[in-house]
């Protein structure tokens, strides 16, 4: 098996997703409204980022910023939409909700992967606003799917959560621990050759592929420049 790192690029559209892909992009996380974190696409969108482009696509499933699902019709649109995403051929997703303690909300995420239906998905990074990171680690071990958690290690980013990564990466065979750490949030090129060193083997950009800010496509030689880093 290789030790190719996996690099994911944030994609809004086609444009995005084809200029990550000749940039070297190993997956993409299509999302929409980058101004709330990250929300879900139109099923439209999702098809015309299909058709452009051959790689993995994660859609993410979330309608409001912050990291609650919101009330019962809140949850209900999301099951619906991500029933609509399925029946469209998505088939990689993104999830994460908290309840009002900082646990995991695990009625609306049971739910969620119920429609899902054995397709893989990431935890996003509420769990680095969890009340407790292994406690959420724990409960979600046996939920179907689940095989990645974007994680910066702490809500303020990949320098402050640097110490945690590199802990949570060396505890891979623990229970609740098997889940990939795709590492997000802040992250830097500078921060790359020691979190490869610490065993880490999964990269995820937004910003840092668009130098030109949001308002700008994503720039194939920003993404190039990752990906020449984590194969260096």
């Amino acid at each position: 098996m290789s030790n190719r790192a996996l690099l994911e690029v944030i994609a809004l559209d086609a444009e995005d997703a084809v200029a990550a892909r000749a940039g070297g992009a190993d997956r993409l996380e299509l999302v929409t409204d980058m101004a709330a974190d990250g929300l879900t696409p139109p099923t439209a969108t999702f098809r015309g980022i299909r058709a452009a482009v051959d790689i993995p696509l994660r859609v993410m499933l979330r309608l409001t910023d912050g990291f609650a699902a919101g009330g019962p019709g809140d949850v209900d649109t999301l099951v619906r939409t991500a029933s609509e995403l399925r029946d469209a051929g998505a088939d990689e997703f993104v999830l994460g909700f908290l309840d009002d303690h900082g646990l995991p909300d695990l009625v609306t995420v049971e739910r969620l992967v119920a429609v899902l239906d054995g397709c893989h998905w990431t935890f996003h990074r509420a769990i680095d606003r969890a009340a407790d990171r292994d406690a959420l680690r724990k409960q979600l071990a046996d939920v179907p799917g689940l095989d990645t958690y974007l994680t910066a290690g702490s809500p303020a980013g990949v320098d402050d959560g640097l110490p945690t990564l590199v802990a949570e990466a060396a505890r891979h065979d623990d229970p609740g621990y098997e889940p990939t750490l795709l590492v997000g949030g802040g992250l830097r090129l500078e921060h790359v050759p020691g979190l490869r060193r610490a065993g880490l083997t999964a990269f995820h950009i937004g910003g840092a592929a668009r130098p030109s800010g949001w308002s700008a496509p994503v720039c194939a030689d920003a993404v190039r420049a990752w990906r020449e880093a984590l194969d260096a």
